[in-house]
């Protein structure tokens, strides 16, 4: 009886030890470079604006060198439109889903990431008509994520919004952000 115990609580203690690994919780932040593509608003150039993003995220880990990434994000974004008259800082937060396939390329501290980004838009700043905006912007997001330690990692990615940001112009959201994050 005793053994059975004894093998049944190392049981335990390795299959958690194994979920552990194979699922990971961590919090990330960092900064956004965000600018408008696509169309135009007649009249205006686009410049980036500067902006943050911070959040969680979560990795599931499936094989040795493949995981998933889904991360809950509040992000940041827009442009400033600027013409010969005004300058105009539009301004877009959004809560921002992606889901991302993590491909590791070396000893599980390099990898490539890549999938959709699903955004729904909570509040918008700027000298702008805020009923003029999208309240759902869908767009594909890529980029590299390295791991410093078992916990700290750096990551670059680029964001392509697929669905115009504006009703009244075809505008889409380009997007570029840089973070840090810790994996508990």
């Amino acid at each position: 009886m005793k053994k059975s115990i004894v093998i049944f609580a190392l049981f335990l203690i390795g299959f958690t030890n194994v979920n552990a690994q194979l699922l990971q919780f961590g919090l990330k932040g960092g900064v956004n470079f965000s600018n408008y593509s696509g169309g135009d608003i007649e009249g205006f150039d686009f410049n980036n604006v500067t902006n943050f993003h911070f959040g969680v995220v979560t990795e599931l880990k499936f094989f040795e060198n493949f995981a998933l990434q889904p991360e809950l994000l509040y992000s940041t974004q827009g442009s400033e439109l600027e013409s010969l008259e005004e300058q105009i800082k539009n301004e877009l937060g959004y809560i921002s889903i992606p889901v991302l396939a993590k491909f590791y390329l070396t000893s599980n501290k390099l990898s490539l990431e890549g999938g959709p980004q699903f955004s729904f838009l909570v509040n918008e700043r700027g000298d702008v008509d805020v009923y003029d905006s999208n309240t759902f912007d869908f767009g594909v997001a890529a980029g590299l994520s390295y791991k410093i330690t078992k916990g700290l990692f750096l990551s670059g990615r680029y964001v392509a919004g697929l669905t115009d940001v504006k009703k009244e112009a075809d505008v889409k959201n380009s997007l570029v952000q840089f973070s840090l994050g810790y994996m508990f």
